[in-house]
């Protein structure tokens, strides 16, 4: 009985159908009665005076009432379980397999449905590990993904297709699916051995046959969300080919996104290769209409900034009046942010956008023993509130710390913290 509650749970949007369904039925059955005979009513009815009249020795309406109201109750038991039955009937033809109740699957939709907008900017595994965890609290979700890898199996792939690179976009696919766990590991198979598809994942050759299909990554996106059955969007920041550039402070320049970390060298600025690259609209729209925006976590230089470089990017950004989060990452990545503090990764980022990119930074504040990292040649990166608040950023400490992954964020733990700040501070419209 408690669980047939649940559909009359706020939400739901179940209890003005089954009002609806009720008055049918009473329609059904007076106007059943009115061709029939209504005299069979009132034989009906003269039947339960008599039942209790028997029982109580003598004529009460309020005994009648009661009777009137029992079997009302029976009556909307037995709608509700009917309907309940019926629904189960047909989800189990088009969705079999599905271990959750239906009422409980129902309300989690509807519950993830009302949460929040939430548009995500960034790039490999950080962002992959963010969606993980966000998409358990909302599925109005959007993730801006970079199209500036040019290593492993993407690189090749852009290379050889002349397609922008999939693997980034694969695993945002991937993080956001609410599949079976074979698909998942199908999706992020590589393939072995010696052959011409050594090293390739099965995703990326998915992702880049369904291009060919459709015509547009964007469209092939879209159309692979459908068989992952992805929570929320995953849109690339651009469609074209672009190249990510280093300047470093001694003045050279390192081209491709791959070669920047093996240059060992300060990074002044990262620019895009060409320099105008158009964003692709939905990118566009789903920046102007959230409610919060995050960038990352993820690598600083190569991750996150070639979104923030795509024309319109970084003024969308600074333009709109949701709440923006900057994850900064738990330790420091070894020949690209080597010794950075958290203010320096905050600055950096207005360096390339300027201010109005970040209203918080979000930072990990569980110590991280030295046998963790020691020997990995990076750090964990130094919190330095005072500087971050001279930026005009809030700090906001939490415990972010994966217990399995050295160095890196857990994703419940992650999603806690950022609806936390989102539902403390006002939403704006």
């Amino acid at each position: 009985m408690i669980h047939l509650l649940k559909w009359l749970y706020p939400g739901m949007k179940m209890k003005r159908w089954l009002l609806l369904f009720a008055i049918g039925v009473l329609m059904f059955s007076f106007g059943g009665a009115l061709t029939i005979n209504y005299e069979y009513l009132s034989r009906a009815e003269e039947e339960i005076f008599m039942l209790v009249w028997r029982m109580v020795g003598s004529y009460n309406y309020m005994a009648t009432t009661i009777v009137g109201l029992f079997m009302l109750i029976i009556g909307a038991c037995i709608m509700l379980y009917s309907t309940r039955s019926i629904i189960r009937s047909i989800i189990a033809v088009l969705i079999p397999d599905r271990p959750e109740s239906l009422v409980d699957m129902i309300y989690q939709e509807r519950k993830l449905g009302r949460g929040p907008a939430v548009t995500v900017i960034g790039g490999g595994h950080g962002l992959s590990v963010l969606l993980r965890g966000i998409k358990s609290a909302t599925s109005n979700v959007s993730a801006v993904v970079t199209v500036a890898d040019d290593g492993g199996s993407s690189g090749r792939l852009r290379t050889e297709l002349g397609i922008i690179p999939p693997g980034d976009l694969r695993n945002c696919l991937v993080a956001l699916a609410d599949t079976e766990p074979l698909m998942e590991k199908l999706f992020q198979y590589r393939f072995e051995g010696d052959t011409a598809l050594a090293g390739h994942s099965f995703g990326n050759l998915f992702i880049a046959a369904m291009n060919e299909v459709t015509g547009d990554m964007e469209t092939a996106l879209k159309e692979s969300s459908k068989v992952l059955a992805v929570k929320g969007r995953v849109i690339p920041a651009s469609k074209e080919h672009v190249r990510l550039d280093a300047v470093m402070t001694d003045g050279t320049v390192v081209e491709g996104e791959s070669r920047i970390p093996e240059a060992h060298k300060k990074i002044r600025r990262v620019q895009l290769f060409p320099k105008k690259v158009p964003a692709v609209p939905a990118a566009l729209e789903a920046i102007e209409s959230a409610d919060a925006i995050i960038l990352g976590p993820g690598s600083l230089y190569t991750s996150i900034m070639p979104n923030l470089l795509v024309e319109g990017v970084a003024r969308a950004l600074k333009n709109s009046k949701a709440i923006k989060i900057y994850i900064c990452n738990v330790l420091t990545q070894p020949g690209e942010t080597d010794r950075y503090t958290a203010a320096q990764h905050a600055k950096a980022i207005l360096d390339h956008t300027g201010h109005g990119a970040i209203d918080y930074v979000l930072v990990n504040s569980t110590p991280i023993p030295e046998e963790m990292w020691k020997g990995t040649g990076s750090t964990p990166v130094e919190i330095d509130e005072d500087k971050i608040n001279a930026l005009g950023m809030g700090l906001i400490k939490a415990d972010l710390m994966s217990a399995t992954e050295i160095g890196r964020h857990d994703p419940d733990k992650l999603c806690a913290a950022v609806m936390k700040i989102i539902y403390n501070l006002e939403i704006r419209d």
